[in-house]
């Protein structure tokens, strides 16, 4: 009886969490974070000092109030609580992200973004340092790869590297989160509609490697899946890549997160790191062991689970529902600069004409319903592989049938947004992606400096 209890207060709790939120009207908003790789084109390693200096230049000048100091008083993230606009600095100061407050004209978004781009850029430019558009920073092996000096990175980095006390089949990449960035898409879902959501879009991840791919690492032309799925994020399944299954109603979206795993917690202000867990047997769990740091060595900790624990839940799913009543689109690399609102764009538009998608996708023949999964078929996209059973002019019109339905959805939030998908049929048209477009380049001769400045042009 007692774990039955638990079993339902476990669910009840992630009902809370993730369902609750969605119980409203769906807003026309879009949540956009940009993590742009910093590079020093001298071959070295990017100066932290210079990035220092930078943020609280940065901070002074467009007056951002909420400043939150690493351990040695740097600026790892400020707020602008007018807007809700965010500087900050992903797992490292090698990787730099604005985040932009909900906001419904993407224009908006992008006057803002410009603007504090140019005035980075203006600062950086004098140290021989820029930001560039890129999935995987392209001078990571001369990089100082440290995650910033705080709580949180320093569990996560010593969550990460611990891979080997488990089973073979990983990566030895556990600094992954210290040179990859991505562009991240939050947008408003209802209760009815979060299904439809996850399932629709989990389906056009295929599609979206063709186009969207800029992490470029060994084989692979879009390394994102691989360098999560492969990390000790991926022990379990659960947390990353695309779902493995049709959910039909709220309760599957509940069976599903409770079958997540947990790997860390929070204690006395502390946090407490252990092995990945599902929720379902963690809050089952009369007492787990973890370890902590405490100032000179990790130590080991015995504790008991408790509701508030869920707080630390982190998924990286490709169609991720967050706590805010949004669904959070994660797959996306880092775009070039000049491109960068291309995929909040696309999510955007297709959003309102998810039905419409739907269709699309369970009427093609093209790519889909040929006996390869969209799982499948994406991994061999991501290495620039199209199956032999691919007519690629057909595949050309199915991608110009997808933008210009998003393109359609775009025209209906009435913004005047459209002109951001323009990339993308340029892209669709010669059936590459910003890393196919470097990578042939880079087998021709040009050097990856070309690309570091071109896709760093606004």
């Amino acid at each position: 009886m007692a774990r039955n209890k638990n079993r339902n207060e476990i669910r009840n709790a992630i009902y809370q969490k993730y369902i609750v939120p969605t119980q409203r009207k769906a807003k026309d908003y879009v949540g956009a974070e940009f993590e742009l790789p910093i590079v020093n084109l001298n071959k070295a390693a990017v100066d932290f000092d210079v990035v220092h200096a930078l943020s609280e230049t940065f901070v002074s000048h467009f007056d951002f109030d909420k400043i939150m100091l690493d351990d040695d008083g740097n600026i790892y993230s400020a707020l602008k609580s007018e807007n809700g606009d965010d500087l900050s600095f992903d797992c490292s100061y090698n990787t730099l992200e604005l985040s932009f407050g909900k906001i419904s004209d993407l224009n908006i978004i992008y006057t803002r973004f410009k603007e504090y781009y140019a005035f980075i850029q203006s600062f950086l430019a004098p140290y021989n340092h820029t930001l560039t558009g890129m999935g995987i920073n392209p001078y990571r092996r001369y990089n100082n790869n440290i995650p910033i000096e705080n709580e949180r990175y320093r569990m996560l980095f010593h969550h990460l590297n611990s891979y080997k006390k488990y089973s073979d089949g990983f990566h030895h990449y556990p600094e992954f989160g210290l040179f990859s960035a991505a562009n991240q898409v939050q947008l408003d879902v209802e209760e009815k509609d979060i299904c439809k959501v996850i399932n629709t879009f989990n389906r056009l991840e295929a599609i979206k490697s063709i186009i969207f791919a800029n992490s470029p690492l060994e084989n692979m032309l879009c390394s994102r899946d691989f360098l999560w799925k492969k990390s000790l994020h991926g022990l379990n399944p659960r947390n990353v890549d695309g779902y493995d299954c049709e959910l039909n109603d709220t309760d599957d979206v509940i069976s599903y997160i409770e079958k997540m795993s947990l790997y860390c917690t929070k204690r006395n202000e502390k946090y407490i790191n252990f092995a990945p867990t599902p929720l379902d047997e963690y809050f089952g769990s009369d007492s787990i062991t973890g370890e902590y740091w405490n100032g000179k060595e990790y130590e080991s900790i015995t504790f008991k689970p408790q509701p508030e624990d869920l707080e630390y839940l982190r998924s990286f799913k490709f169609e991720d529902l967050t706590f805010r009543g949004t669904v959070e689109f994660r797959s996306v690399c880092s775009q070039p600069v000049s491109e960068i609102m291309t995929s909040p764009a696309f999510h955007a538009g297709l959003i309102g004409k998810v039905n419409e998608l739907k269709e699309i996708l369970d009427n093609d023949t093209v790519i889909f319903n040929r006996g390869l999964t969209s799982k499948e078929l994406r991994e061999q996209f991501n290495i620039g592989s199209f199956p032999d059973f691919v007519d690629e002019e057909k595949l050309k019109k199915l991608l110009y049938q997808i933008i210009d339905l998003s393109a359609d959805g775009l025209k209906e939030r009435g913004y005047n947004e459209e002109h951001f998908l323009a990339p993308l049929y340029h892209r669709a048209y010669h059936l590459f992606s910003p890393a196919k477009q470097m990578s042939d380049g880079i087998k021709c001769e040009v050097p990856i400096e070309y690309y570091i400045k071109e896709y760093a042009k606004l």
